[in-house]
């Protein structure tokens, strides 16, 4: 059953610019166009593109505080911009640049007010609490003021408190921002574990494109307003003509191996890198490398999913 729906949903918006010393002209800037695409409970789908793409502007419209301009969209059977406060019993939000946690109070008073806002049974409180507590590593900062806390600190506190309610769906927009590898790598076990324990419906907006590899099978990416893929990231891959690197260690030094399975694009003495389509098996251009070639070592790199998506967004920009 899909969870989340969207067919053509469009936002406009209408901004003013000079023209002139005393005129200015109405101009309409579309920040989402004609997008569609079904998210099925307990999927966990990366929503990827750069800055002005209009990821914000669709997060915002899915939990009700923007209302499209055109097309269809329901969360939950529920019109988010109709009916806001009942969306939001069902969902968790969080904005990496944006807290919700109350500024002045100690991070453990934010979460009781959540706790009455929200109407949560106090057993099913303290059950949720003690677990972010605990995964999260929140001990320590409990009695902390949240204009104290570093802004790694207070992206798991706001992790925590978007779960407190058990919501049936989490958007997350940059929730790694300002942490240590550390702590990035006890957030992404946490929303995996969420993910597969809970069947919570995780959309995931992030830069940290290694967010998007450890958490996601499905991947969006979005520019100008438009849906440009939407599938397995594997096939991204695919789409953007990316290369994988066979990097090869030979017993001495040889002129640049000539293959019709991959081309080779650097060389240092005896090691030299091959590159051929990440859509293409590795093994029939290693079998063919150790008949004809004398191997000492060799390894595989996978393609870097920030160089395709910068291809993508070249291409599609006619650079």
């Amino acid at each position: 059953m899909d969870f989340i729906e969207l067919d053509g949903v469009e936002k406009v918006f209408d901004v003013r610019r000079k023209a002139g010393r005393l005129r200015r002209e109405k101009h309409q800037v579309r920040a989402v166009d004609g997008i569609s695409f079904r998210v099925p409970r307990g999927e966990m789908v990366g929503y990827i593109g750069p800055n002005g793409a209009g990821k914000s502007t669709m997060i915002k419209m899915l939990t009700g505080i923007l209302t499209p301009s055109g097309g269809r969209l329901r969360v939950a059977g529920i019109d988010p911009s109709r009916e806001r406060t009942r969306l939001a019993q069902r969902i968790g939000v969080v904005f990496g640049q944006r807290t919700t946690l109350w500024w002045d109070l100690p991070l453990k008073d934010s979460y009781r007010l959540v706790h009455r806002m929200y109407r949560i049974p106090d057993k099913r409180f303290r059950e949720n609490l003690d677990r972010c507590v605990e995964l999260l590593d929140l001990g320590e900062l409990l009695d902390v003021p949240v204009r104290q806390l570093s802004l790694g600190q207070r992206m798991r506190g706001d992790i925590a408190a978007a779960l407190l309610h058990d919501p049936e769906v989490l958007y997350l927009d940059e929730p790694t921002i300002g942490l240590d590898v550390i702590s990035k790598a006890k957030v992404r076990d946490f929303l995996r574990d969420l993910n597969t324990e809970r069947e919570t419906t995780v959309l995931l907006t992030t830069h940290d494109l290694t967010d998007i590899e450890q958490l996601c099978k499905r991947v969006m990416v979005i520019d100008h307003g438009r849906l440009m893929y939407d599938g397995a990231l594997a096939g991204l891959h695919e789409v953007g003509e990316s290369e994988r690197t066979l990097v090869v260690d030979l017993e001495r030094e040889l002129p640049p191996i000539v293959m019709d399975l991959a081309r080779t694009v650097k060389i240092e003495g005896p090691r030299q890198w091959l590159a051929f389509p990440a859509s293409q098996s590795a093994a029939p251009l290693v079998a063919a490398l150790a008949d004809k070639y004398p191997l000492v070592d060799l390894s595989v790199r996978e393609p870097d999913i920030e160089a395709v998506i910068a291809k993508m967004y070249a291409e599609r920009s006619g650079l």
